[in-house]
């Protein structure tokens, strides 16, 4: 196998890229750690209603995300990318003007389609500014610079936090507004991206109707359910489960940022086609797999023994991770055809937004409220979606000459 470039930051299209989701994920640290408290202590909601809305907006958000994939394939990626992180900068700063639960759902619908239309779009944009063999090293770049802007906001919100007044909340806002605009202009600096023609026959949403990579789609949404397990499953069951100090909740999920950051493009190696993407899928399913049984194993223990247990858990975990996401963005690139690159990356994004929705609720009932067995449970279902995505991949590749010239 032909050894693949690493990426360099010093190409210019790589390079403005990773500045724009910098400063783009900084944003997004502030209002990941800071908004629900914006909401709830200086808006005047309840969490319950919060939590109402933003999930309307955000089943809307994965709708809008394949709808506005397809525009950018005929428009092209630059200029979508551009256009909505306009509107994800004004609709964040209209939170700050939100005094009533209609207006809240209203603002939180809006900023919901640009943030899920962005997400399908940028992974589109990462795909036409270099050569095939390149995307998924260049996304696994993105991805280790998106967890540093991530902990760079989540520190800067722990300023308003701490405040604690509607003056250093609404500063936190439209920072985040102001992040999309900076975001911007590194991004307008690209040269315009020509789309790709499209067939002259055949269905205009290709990607909903191939049904192989809607079950590629799916194995990788039940594994995106690990994503789920580092920020609330974990820390549950640290907390009401095993004797580690409450503290080591921090320390765990710096080190899984810190690991993600150094290793991501080291794990993609390999997972730039569909066979090589779909064996480290297969292996991140045994890995998560592994890391279920430490998790379980650590119930019950003291202290040390509970804080040793998680520790071991969480590396194995992050190994899970890193081939998963590797994995993952190989096939969405992989199995696409390039003129429909936009609407194939907003269709496989349900696949991971759909675990987000449903993730809480399943794993607070199987791994809190049945314990240990719940935890093998949830290895078990790990290890089925990672041997199931390599056939799986393979009959979506098989299917795919026969789906681009169905009427």
């Amino acid at each position: 196998m032909e050894r693949v470039p690493p990426v360099l930051p010093r190409e210019r299209p790589v390079r403005l890229l990773a500045a724009s989701t910098l400063v783009n994920t900084v944003g997004k640290g502030l209002y990941l750690t800071g908004s629900a408290l914006f909401f709830t202590r200086s808006v005047g909601l309840s969490p319950a209603v919060v939590g109402v809305g933003l999930t309307i907006s955000g089943l809307l958000g994965m709708v809008a995300g394949v709808a506005l994939g397809h525009v950018s394939d005929r428009v092209g990626p630059r200029e979508v990318t551009l256009a909505l992180l306009g509107v994800e900068a004004v609709t964040v700063a209209l939170f700050v003007f939100v005094h009533s639960f209609a207006a809240f759902l209203v603002v939180a619908c809006l900023a919901a389609i640009g943030e899920r239309g962005n997400a399908a779009v940028r992974a589109a944009l990462i795909a036409a500014v270099g050569p095939p063999d390149r995307r998924v090293a260049v996304r696994a770049y993105m991805r280790s610079v998106t967890n540093v802007g991530i902990s760079v906001g989540a520190l800067l919100a722990g300023l308003a936090l701490h405040a604690d007044t509607r003056e250093a909340y609404v500063a936190l806002m439209l920072g985040d507004a102001a992040t999309f605009l900076m975001a911007g202009a590194f991004v307008a600096r690209l040269a315009h991206i020509p789309p790709v023609p499209a067939p002259v026959t055949g269905p205009r949403l290709v990607a909903l109707r191939d049904r192989g990579y809607l079950a590629v789609t799916a194995l990788n949404g039940i594994l995106s359910f690990q994503f789920v397990i580092l920020t609330l499953a974990m820390p549950l069951w640290l907390v009401g489960h095993t004797g580690a100090p409450r503290w080591l909740v921090s320390p765990l999920l710096l080190c899984n940022t810190l690991l993600v950051v150094a290793l991501q493009v080291r794990a993609s190696r390999g997972s730039e086609h569909v066979h090589g993407a779909a064996l480290a899928v297969r292996r991140s399913g045994w890995a998560l797999a592994a890391a279920c049984v430490i998790y379980a194993a650590a119930g019950g223990r003291g202290a040390l023994a509970a804080s040793l247990l998680l520790v071991a858990a969480v590396v194995v975990h992050t190994v899970g991770e890193l081939l998963q996401s590797a994995g993952g963005f190989g096939l969405s690139y992989d199995l696409a055809p390039d003129h429909a690159q936009g609407q194939y990356q907003g269709v496989f994004a349900l696949g991971q937004n759909g675990a987000a929705a449903f993730a809480p609720a399943i794993l607070t009932t199987l791994c809190l409220g049945v314990g240990a067995p719940g935890w093998i449970a949830l290895g078990a279902l790990f290890v089925v979606a990672g041997v199931a995505t390599p056939p799986v991949a393979r009959l979506a590749v098989l299917r795919r000459p026969a789906l681009a010239t169905a009427g």
